[in-house]
């Protein structure tokens, strides 16, 4: 019997995988909850800041992008830049896309994984099953990745709770507990502005804090953006287009350029719609840093150093980290230790060869984990278009 490819992860780059993999005939187990990420840690009533263009999974056959699913439904077809995406909608065409290209999804957890002698791979799912994998696609996405700054962690001893003084923007999906409520947001990133308007909308008084360089800004409208350059998933601009289609030679530049380029291109910034919703109804408090965070009486205070100098104290009933992810192989616990030990890696992201390939053969990282190796576009939903067929190309020849 020919071993499997294990997949682990049911999101946009899991299952675009999973649909290559498949179309080329190779055995395929896919493992997790279609879209969980996006149904059960994004906010209720939240948009996505990308087109319906950028918003595609990729697929081995036509027919299964964002306007085929709107026809199939019945509702109204997102097809220009300025068409508006409800998050309940993206997640309805991701169940769709599974239910169509990769219908034997198993929703079981994948528990742990490690290298077996015979040169594949030892699965074992929580549901007691074990089998043998020749290979494994971690495309867990956003998963156990949530940043918190070190400074805000003073504050929540335990880690980030909802209910606690301080939590994670990923750890709210109904945000209507907060009306009453002072509220501060830490960030500056579409995250932060869409989490502060939102809240704002359902009867909190909020706050945003952005740090350092983070500074509140919009993007500009799509009938505003400059004619003569070349269009990309993320606007228009020489380096966007570059990153977005050619991002191949990205993993030989040097270390610290790749990270500085993951951060810094495509940075905070908020959807050019969500401005009317935020301004003159949430307060901005642009600081050089965060000192420190306490707990007094229950609820947070944080210290910041003003951009004139000085020192501020705020306080609030509450604390929304809304600082994004952070990469770090030690946080895929389902990894074995010895397998997490043997696979090279940069500030904690692994180093992907051609492929998608780590350095361990047979194991391969897509989605977030591989934005260190191929760039930025990895970190959005198009980059399914460049990773998916070119991760099932090397994986078939060489595991076929």
């Amino acid at each position: 019997m020919i071993q499997p490819v294990a997949v682990i992860g049911a999101g946009p780059f899991g299952l675009s995988t999973a649909a290559h993999l498949r179309a080329r005939g190779i055995p395929v187990r896919v493992f997790g909850e279609p879209m969980v990420s996006w149904r059960d840690h994004m906010p209720a009533g939240m948009l996505l800041k990308s087109t319906p263009a950028a918003s595609n999974f990729d697929a081995p056959q036509p027919g299964h992008n964002l306007v085929d699913y709107c026809d199939a439904a019945g509702i109204p077809r997102l097809v220009t830049d300025e068409d508006i995406i409800p998050v309940e909608t993206f997640i309805g065409y991701g169940e769709w896309f599974q239910q169509k290209l990769v219908p034997e999804l198993e929703r079981v957890r994948v528990v742990s994984v490690d290298r077996n002698k015979g040169g594949g791979f030892e699965i074992k799912l929580d549901s007691g099953e074990l089998f043998t994998a020749r290979a494994v696609v971690v495309a867990t996405g956003l998963s156990g990745l949530a940043n918190l700054p070190p400074e805000l962690a003073a504050a929540a001893a335990d880690g980030p709770v909802p209910t606690g003084p301080v939590s994670h923007s990923s750890q709210h999906h109904d945000l209507s507990g907060f009306k009453g409520k002072e509220l501060i947001v830490v960030g500056a990133g579409q995250s932060a502005l869409e989490t502060a308007a939102l809240a704002a909308e359902a009867g909190a008084s909020v706050r945003i804090v952005s740090r350092g360089r983070g500074r509140v800004a919009f993007g500009a409208a799509p009938w505003e953006q400059p004619k003569l350059r070349p269009e990309s998933p993320f606007g228009r601009a020489w380096s966007l287009w570059a990153l977005s289609y050619y991002p191949q030679p990205y993993r030989y530049l040097p270390e610290q350029t790749r990270h500085y380029l993951v951060r810094r291109v495509l940075g905070p910034l908020g959807a050019w719609w969500l401005r009317e919703r935020f301004e003159g109804k949430v307060q901005v408090s642009e600081v050089d840093r965060i000192v420190r965070a306490e707990v007094a009486n229950g609820s947070p205070e944080l210290t910041v150093a003003t951009l004139g100098g000085g020192t501020q104290r705020l306080a609030a009933d509450h604390v929304i980290s809304a600082t994004g992810y952070r990469v770090d192989i030690a946080a895929m616990d389902f990894l074995g230790h010895e397998l997490r030990t043997q696979l090279a890696v940069s500030r904690g992201t692994p180093k992907l060869g051609a492929g998608y390939v780590s350095s361990v053969p047979g194991v391969y990282f897509t989605g977030l984990p591989a934005a260190s190796s191929y760039g930025p576009v990895m970190r959005f939903v198009c980059g399914t278009e460049f990773a998916s067929p070119r991760l099932a190309k090397h994986l078939a020849a060489a595991h076929g």
